[in-house]
């Protein structure tokens, strides 16, 4: 570590945003699309006044870094530092080494790949700690302070540029395409932030907890947890089970428990992370690489 800051994360933020400004440069500049927060306001000064995109987006984000220093501490500040230096560094690059995706005919396609792209490498970027300043900034502290998910937070902000960037240059299809691309953007930012590892909790009541937590435990050598419950309609305590597996191991889950007592109510729902033994730790209190 260096100044509390890990190489590996410093290695994946430098990755996100080379694949956020190779989806800039290649989808939304070439063909014409907006893009929100502050680096929409970079493609608004590159199409009115021709400004250099890695310029503006430094010009424009050394006000917002003192919000980061303030409000996300020393760590993350020095995160977003590198993540919005590496953006113009590599926004840079592929403004004068620049492939060719003329994809003017596919406006939906070119949508498609500009969300992808922004929103996988915004995600990345998010995983590790970083971000690229600007809105971004703002949508890790309402985040972090309201409860705000960052993909909702960046598309209002997304939506207030892509306005005035239809005010200014856009038409009116180019708008509508351009939205389609902020939209998957912020899905793919929220799945990424989530986990695009994805478990099952089941919640089970029966007569027969115990034997099918023993079962449980036994044929799929999972933890279970008896939660105390009340009946408001049998007017009596009762344990419930409470057990997350793999989403893989699912049927076995409910085989186990059918197999115990098949009158027994589960209810199943989506966890989209899992910390802890079993998942991120082995037995051994070991980091499980997934």
């Amino acid at each position: 570590m260096v100044y509390g800051l890990k190489i590996k994360n410093i290695i994946f933020i430098l990755f996100g945003s080379g694949i956020f400004a190779f989806g800039l440069v290649h989808f939304n500049m070439q063909n014409n699309l907006a893009e929100g927060g502050f680096t929409g306001i970079t493609l608004l000064l590159y199409q009115v006044f021709g400004m250099n995109l890695s310029i503006s987006n430094l010009v424009l984000n050394i006000p917002v870094f003192f919000a980061g220093w303030r409000f996300l501490g020393k760590t993350t500040f020095l995160y977003t530092i590198i993540g919005t230096v590496g953006l113009s560094a590599w926004l840079k690059l592929f403004e004068v080494y620049q492939l060719k995706f003329p994809l003017h005919h596919d406006l939906m396609l070119a949508a498609l790949f500009a969300g992808g792209f922004i929103g996988i490498g915004l995600g990345i970027i998010f995983r590790f700690g970083g971000t690229t300043g600007g809105v971004d900034i703002i949508a890790r502290i309402a985040d972090r302070y309201f409860g705000w998910s960052i993909g909702r937070t960046m598309f209002i902000f997304d939506a207030a540029v892509i306005t005035l960037s239809l005010i200014v240059y856009l038409d009116y299809k180019e708008a509508m395409y351009t939205l389609v691309a902020v939209f998957i953007g912020a899905r793919v930012i929220d799945f990424m932030q989530e986990g695009a590892y994805s478990a099952r909790g089941a919640m089970v009541i029966s007569d027969k907890n115990q034997e099918i937590a023993e079962k449980i435990m036994k044929d799929m050598d999972r933890g279970v947890t008896m939660l105390k419950g009340y009946g408001s309609f049998t007017k009596t305590d009762r344990e419930v089970l409470y057990c997350v597996v793999a989403r893989t191991e699912l049927v076995r889950l409910k085989n186990a428990i059918t197999a115990v007592d098949p009158h027994a109510f589960v209810s199943v729902t989506v966890v989209h992370d899992v910390l802890g033994e079993g998942f991120t730790h082995d037995e051994n209190k070991n980091p499980i690489e997934r």
